[in-house]
């Protein structure tokens, strides 16, 4: 899907025309997210947004596995397996799976985690279990309540915010703010604008934690693509994000071609951005996201794919760890009492 422009403006004529639509939406998802929700056995944290649209949500989740691996846990990581056709449980294998069996994000992030997928979060959090989990990181699900969250971190982009504030499809919330602020643990802050400034503010007067991040290039990527003009082309989220940060990376963008957030991408489209690129002699850059879903198709049209990897890296993380071990912790020492 591609954010209409309109929810990240002032609210225009056509968003309030969509305002009955959505307070709709609103009202039904609300209801769902005061649903009570079933243990799953293990301390389940909650990487999600208050939005559609991507905010930086893979890289903190890959972040936060290294975290909870420093405090000693074994992370697995549960993710509905958006845009992948196995309805699951079943853990990810990337020698096996491709992105149109159990999605990008989870495809991507298995060479580092286990992952499991699952449609059915109450059967996913099972087969996690049964994987050595200590604790279950769930990719997004924040509006979901079939599992009791005991941490829900919300990730925000600093420059784009909540857009113009309004439910979809009048905006990009996926449900009321103040309910959704209600509901989060830890606020985490992607970059240094200010458009979730005031968001921060009313998390951070409940009592929640607000983190700065800031997504950082990887030198070998930097190093692969010194001295070249580049053609970039992402169907994430946020692709502009992408093309900024590689002009902020010295990096010479020639061409920027931006696609639907998880688009599958065609031989047609993948053979013309090659012989683009061929013609004005530039190289072919993309996502690490956008290339686990391009999978083996990246090497069959006479063109090769640098991708180009960020890593997350908080200001200043101790809030969040000592979140964390407080909330892990407590979870444990009641299933001890439990036992």
């Amino acid at each position: 899907m591609r954010e209409p422009a309109f929810w990240h403006r002032p609210p225009s004529l056509l968003s309030r025309l969509l305002l009955p639509l959505g307070a709709v939406y609103g009202e039904i998802t609300s209801s769902r997210m005061q649903k009570a929700g079933r243990e799953a056995g293990v301390p389940v944290i909650c990487v999600g947004n208050y939005h559609l649209g991507g905010a930086g949500k893979t890289p903190t989740t890959l972040a936060l596995i290294d975290l909870l691996r420093e405090l000693g846990e074994r992370p697995v990581v549960l993710s509905r397996g958006y845009g992948g056709r196995l309805q699951g449980p079943i853990g990810v294998d990337p020698m096996r799976h491709a992105a149109a069996d159990v999605g990008d994000e989870p495809l991507m992030m298995a060479s580092r985690v286990p992952v499991v997928v699952a449609r059915d979060r109450i059967d996913g959090a099972a087969l996690a279990r049964s994987q050595g989990a200590s604790v279950i990181v769930m990719d997004d699900g924040f509006q979901n309540p079939a599992l009791i969250k005991h941490v829900s971190l919300i990730v925000i982009d600093s420059r784009r915010g909540v857009g113009n504030g309004c439910v979809f499809p009048a905006g990009p919330l996926r449900a009321p703010l103040p309910l959704q602020v209600a509901r989060t643990d830890a606020l985490i802050i992607v970059g240094d604008g200010e458009a979730a400034n005031g968001i921060a503010a009313q998390v951070a007067a409940r009592g929640g934690p607000v983190l700065r991040a800031q997504l950082r290039p990887d030198a070998g990527s930097i190093e692969a693509l010194k001295g070249r003009r580049v053609s970039a082309f992402a169907g994430i989220g946020d692709p502009e994000r992408f093309f900024a940060t590689l002009r902020a990376s010295g990096v010479d963008v020639a061409r920027q071609q931006a696609f639907p957030d998880h688009h599958p991408f065609t031989p047609h489209e993948l053979a013309r951005l090659a012989e683009q690129a061929r013609r004005e002699r530039l190289t072919l850059v993309t996502t690490e996201k956008d290339l686990s879903r391009i999978g083996a198709a990246a090497t069959s049209f006479g063109a090769a794919i640098v991708p180009f990897a960020v890593t997350l890296a908080f200001d200043n993380a101790a809030p969040l760890r000592a979140l964390l071990r407080e909330r892990i912790n407590l979870v444990h020492s009641r299933r001890r009492l439990g036992a």
